[in-house]
């Protein structure tokens, strides 16, 4: 997230993210493709609030989680849902999908970006790094904006997010 939205945005945002029943359900059919037995290494980011995310997180026990974000707030909160869900495989890591990410190349067998790419200023260099650091033949799981798709949506984006420089 954009370290220009105050505490009133970020709230916002999360509503808009997570806080309908519609977007719960796309972010739960997402997580249904990472199997509840998996091993590898999964890399989200940025970090987001959703429960739909941690409550699929706490399931996989042996995987090796690692989030990634440059607000330091969305990672502390990261970090107390790690604790709530009782997530000991998880480590969060100020960081910045626009420059490049500390990971060799071919790290991540998952890369999970919840409405993530919205928000990154170099989309190019987003997908960019995104694809280095993802293992050949591993999968993306990303959600994206969709202008168009739900009216409220759209209204909450220009006059919210894009009127206060966060998109």
């Amino acid at each position: 997230m954009s370290e220009k939205m105050d505490q009133r945005q970020k709230k916002f945002y999360d509503i808009l993210v997570n806080g309908g029943s519609k977007d719960n359900v796309i972010v739960y059919e997402m997580m249904k493709y990472i199997p509840d037995d998996f091993s590898g290494k999964i890399l989200e980011i940025p970090a987001r609030r959703s429960k739909v995310v941690y409550n699929k997180l706490s399931k996989l026990k042996n995987a090796d989680i690692t989030c990634v974000d440059s607000d330091k707030e969305a990672l502390a909160e990261a970090e107390k849902r790690f604790a709530e869900h009782k997530i000991a495989n998880a480590k969060t890591i100020v960081g910045n999908i626009d420059n490049k990410l500390e990971f060799e190349d071919d790290t991540f067998d998952i890369v999970l970006s919840i409405n993530g790419f919205d928000t990154f200023s170099n989309k190019n260099r987003a997908i960019s790094q995104t694809l280095r650091v993802l293992k050949k033949g591993g999968m993306l799981i990303a959600g994206f904006y969709v202008e168009g798709n739900s009216k409220l949506t759209d209204w909450k984006v220009k006059h919210k997010l894009v009127s206060n420089g966060i998109l």
